[in-house]
This record gives structure tokens, C-alpha cells and sequence, in this order.
């Protein structure tokens, strides 16, 4: 089963690492420069051409000597493989990380049984994270490919479970209520003149989402727009629902009936998105169509994996219907093409900010935080860490990407409505001073503390 805990639920740029613990080892590449040998060997036939009394003679040489011998022990200690793993568990983890990236498997198997001493799930946040991200290493070394989730411990929850953990998760931290109104907010500009509007989800999962906004569009002046919505049913989808698409009928028709709105709800069934054609989505003239990519985009492949690249063209395929503004929420993380040992690295540095932004929202034995990092981020951790090609399903770009390929797509972008983020900055202030909103190349990105998080943005 693939891994899209984090596409419904919230479910990050190189950092260099040297793998010395003592700062005066000297690594064993060093190279002296030939004067110094030259010196050396004059020096060593002064000691054994000379009489006995030289050192004797002389305290300069005697000092020469002794730091010959300095230099030889580290030259010597460079080459000692028994020097011991780094103290600070980020470099641990990292120290693991190039081990196995370059093979060292014994070296690997070392380390990896000293960082299982330092992690925890119910610890500090990057304890907590290193357990899930030595999972992801061992997964790695033992498994590959489709066999890949056969070796993971973090098994799928049933449905139901899943609703809780994805509840929890939306009352301690802000990134769910900021992906909904960014999103919603953008889709509410451009189509505020409009009396028939038709919004396409490519990941429907409850329908969440759309309660607020459907609300806000019975309130409007001078009357409620008819509203379609379009979900695209997929498996992580049917999932994260824990029911058949008959609840969602039932659910819209309960708010069309609250509100007093017009709603008609229209499954697609799709395994994937890149599936998604056209013909299936029954678009109709003179509707305002609004198209919306919820943390969802980054699960289909493109030319790196299939060299159809189906990310551009689902693109040029929802670019073809014209829409009135296209919504994209995505993790504002750089995974998607880069290597493993780079990749790795982005994500610890990425969900250590995740999982410290828990920690101010809940207790470290609280068991309903340990499910929602468990089932809502811990397999996305190790998606990213021990797969490779199609398998590997989580694939984040940054913002600046997204930009590019939306623009070669023949989108615009639009601009963000200032009154929603100004609504959102009061939101991020009920969570916790660290959060912030940050305004670049258009879009939004929430922030905790120094590292993006988020990104929003809208096209059309």
C-alpha cells in the first residue's frame, strides 16, 4: 500500500556533515606538503649520523621530535576505525545516513545500534523523529521496492482510527486549517461574481474542506451560487474516509439542507490522479470552475520517474479546461529528484521542525500524539528514506519548482487576497509565537520558526 498519511492529513537545503568527532584527527586523505617530508628525512638523518648526546645538545630538536610523534599518533589514529560515533544525535543520524549511502554496511550496523540507544518515540522531537528515520534506514538496507512496506512496524490504521488521527492533528497544529483557507479563500475571490460554480478536488477524502466555504457562498449578497463539486476518488481517498462514496452524497446533502444551498456532489473514480482525463470530469459552459490540489500533487510522478511526466501533463490537461483559478497547498520541502543522502538530509531537517511545532501542542506521552506522528508523518519519513522510482510516492518540490512548471503549463498566477492572510496570521497567533506567515513569489508559506513549511498558491 502506498504511503499518503501526509497528503490528507499534514502528512523539508544540503547540510554538510564531517564525520570526525575529534576536531584535531586529521583525515586520512591528508596530504603534507613535500618540503615537509624533505625536513622529516633531513631531520631523521641528523638523529642517525649524529653522536648519542645530540637531544642532549639541543632542546629545539628534542621539541622537533616530539611533535614528529604528535604527528605520527594522528596520523595513525587517523586510520583507526574505532573512533567513536558523533554525540549530537542529528550528526548520528546523518553519520548513519552516509554509511549506508556509501555502502559501510559494517560501519552502518554499528553506528545504527548506537543512534537505537538515543531514540524514543515519547522523547524529545528529534528523538522521536530518529526513531521513525532509523526505520526508514533499516527498511532501506533489507527492502526494496514493492516489498518495501512488508518490513515497516507503522502499519495502515483501520478508516475510522485514521478520522481521529487526522482530528487530532487538525486541533494541535495549524497546517490543515491553513491549507483549507488559503485554498478556499483563493477560490472565493474568483468566483464571487459568479452564480453557477463548479469546484474539482483532486483529493476529496471527507469533503472536510468545502463545510466552510459552502457556508460562506449561502451568505453571500444577493443570493447562493448552485455549487458542484467533483471529487476525485482515490484509494488514499476511500482510505482516510473510512466509507463509501454514499457518505459524501449524504454529507453534502445535509449541508445543502443546513445552509440552504444548491450542492450536486459527482464522484470520479481514479486509482490516480494522472488517470483523471477530461471526458470524466463533466465540465459544462458558463460555470466558474475552480480545480484544487490539497498536499496531493507531489504523489504524481514526473519526468524523473516516468519519462511520460505525468505531473506536467495532469497540468496541461486541467489547464484545458480553462479554469477560473487552480489551488495548490504543497510541502515546501526538496525531496523529488535529489539523491539519497541529500534527501535524507532535507528530511531531517524538515520534519524536526514538524515534530518540534507537536511539541508545544501536546504532551510527550500523550498517546494520541504518538498516533499522529505514527500514521499521519512517520510513513511519509520513511517513504521518502527507503524507496526509490515508483515507489517511492512522496516527492516534494519546492515552491519556486511548482512555479515553473505551472507557468510552462500556461498558467498565470493570481494574487492572494490580503484580507485572508491577514486572517491567517491571527489563526498562526492562537497556535504558538513560532509559527509565522511569509509572503514569497506570490504565494504563502507557513513557517515554523526559520523553516518553511507550507506553501499556497493560486493560478489561473
Amino acid at each position: 500500500m502506498e504511503s499518503h498519511c501526509f497528503a490528507y492529513g499534514v502528512t523539508a537545503a544540503g547540510l554538510s556533515y564531517t564525520p570526525y568527532s575529534n576536531p584535531s584527527s586529521i583525515p586520512t586523505g591528508f596530504d603534507p606538503p613535500s618540503h615537509f617530508y624533505n625536513h622529516y628525512h633531513d631531520t631523521q638523518h641528523q638523529i642517525t649520523s649524529t653522536d648519542s648526546n645530540y637531544f642532549h645538545q639541543s632542546p629545539l630538536d628534542h621539541h622537533i621530535r616530539h611533535a614528529l610523534h604528535e604527528l605520527e599518533s594522528a596520523l595513525m589514529a587517523a586510520d583507526d576505525d574505532d573512533d567513536p560515533p558523533p554525540t549530537d544525535l542529528k550528526h548520528l543520524l546523518i553519520a548513519c545516513a552516509r554509511a549506508l549511502s556509501e555502502d559501510e554496511l559494517d560501519e552502518f550496523d554499528k553506528l545504527l545500534e548506537h543512534a537505537r540507544g538515543r531514540v524514543s518515540i515519547t522523547g524529545a522531537p528529534i528523538e522521536r523523529l530518529g526513531a521513525y528515520m532509523l526505520e526508514g534506514l533499516v527498511a532501506r538496507k533489507e527492502s526494496s521496492g514493492a516489498n518495501i512496506y512488508r518490513a515497516l512496524k507503522c502499519h495502515e490504521p483501520d478508516g475510522n482510527d485514521l478520522l481521529s488521527y487526522m482530528h487530532t492533528m487538525y486541533q494541535l497544529c495549524p497546517y490543515l486549517k491553513f491549507t483549507y483557507m488559503a485554498a478556499n479563500g483563493a477560490i472565493a475571490q474568483a468566483c464571487k461574481n459568479h452564480d453557477r460554480i463548479h469546484i474539482i478536488d483532486f483529493q476529496i477524502a471527507q469533503g472536510t474542506q468545502w463545510t466552510t466555504l459552502l457556508q460562506a457562498l449561502a451568505d453571500r449578497p444577493g443570493g447562493a451560487p448552485t455549487v458542484r463539486i467533483t471529487g476525485v476518488d482515490d484509494p488514499v481517498s476511500r482510505f482516510a474516509r473510512g466509507a463509501g462514496l454514499a457518505a459524501l452524497g449524504e454529507r453534502f446533502a445535509e449541508i445543502s439542507k443546513k445552509f440552504n444551498i444548491r450542492v450536486e456532489f459527482q464522484p470520479v473514480p481514479a486509482l490516480r490522479a494522472q488517470d483523471v482525463t477530461r471526458g470524466m470530469l463533466d465540465v459544462r459552459a458558463g460555470e466558474a470552475l475552480a480545480v484544487n490540489f490539497p498536499l496531493q500533487l507531489h504523489h504524481t510522478p514526473d519526468e524523473s520517474v516516468d519519462v511520460s511526466n505525468p505531473r506536467d501533463g495532469l497540468l496541461r490537461m486541467v489547464k484545458s479546461l480553462s479554469p477560473k483559478v487552480v489551488t495548490l497547498v504543497e510541502q515546501e520541502s526538496n525531496t523529488n529528484t535529489a539523491a539519497f543522502l541529500p534527501r535524507f538530509v532535507e528530511t531531517l531537517e524538515y520534519y524536526t521542525a514538524m515534530f518540534e511545532s507537536l511539541d508545544v501542542g501536546a504532551t510527550r506521552g500523550s498517546k494520541e500524539r504518538i498516533d499522529v506522528e505514527q500514521h499521519c508523518l512517520a510513513r511519509d519519513v520513511v517513504n521518502v528514506i527507503a524507496c526509490e522510482g515508483k515507489e517511492r510516492v512522496e516527492r516534494h518540490e519546492l515552491l519556486g519548482k511548482w512555479r515553473s512548471r505551472f507557468m510552462m503549463a500556461g498558467f498565470e498566477q493570481c494574487a492572494l487576497s490580503p484580507y485572508v492572510n491577514s486572517v491567517i496570521r491571527g489563526l498562526l497567533r492562537c497556535y504558538s509565537e513560532h509559527y509565522s506567515l511569509v509572503e514569497k513569489d506570490g504565494g504563502m508559506l507557513l513557517a515554523w520558526k526559520t523553516r518553511n513549511l507550507i506553501s499556497a498558491s493560486a493560478w489561473h
